[in-house]
């Protein structure tokens, strides 16, 4: 027969989860920075369907006319800017700088399967949407049947 426990003394437990205190104690320890960056890397996702792929690219605040999307080679480049907000003397100032301003850029290899005339993108929210389908007159699997 199972023992089933169970701690319902609450002044036992933490009141925090130990995540939160963690992360509590390491951000006084990191260096805070005072001016934004001159570039930054934006936050990638890559899921993949039965139809392609679909990239991900986190990018608050960046405007659909700063982005720039080229392939070449085979390379997937999508680059771009996130303007920082401008520093007016005697008037309000940084005092700690965690999100990414300036220029960014990030570079994909693309499998050969993607059909790159029909790649769209979406600028939705800060997050880039580039729908990457399969390209279905190129195959890369196929069992031959003996006979």
């Amino acid at each position: 027969m199972a023992t089933l426990l169970y701690n319902n003394l609450p002044s036992l437990r933490p009141s925090r989860a130990f995540n939160s205190v963690l992360n509590e104690m390491l951000r006084d320890t990191l260096p805070s920075q005072k001016a934004p960056a001159d570039s930054f890397l934006p936050q990638a996702d890559i899921v993949e369907s039965p139809e392609g792929f679909e990239l991900h690219l986190m990018l608050p605040g960046v405007a659909k006319e700063n982005v720039k999307i080229d392939f070449q080679d085979g390379k997937l480049t999508v680059s771009g800017e996130r303007k920082a907000p401008e520093v007016i003397e005697n008037g309000p100032r940084f005092r700690r700088v965690e999100s990414g301003y300036g220029t960014f850029s990030r570079t994909f290899q693309l499998p050969e399967n993607v059909d790159v005339t029909a790649i769209e993108a979406q600028l939705v929210d800060g997050v880039l949407r580039l729908n990457l389908p399969f390209d279905s007159k190129k195959v890369t699997k196929h069992q031959i049947e003996v006979r």
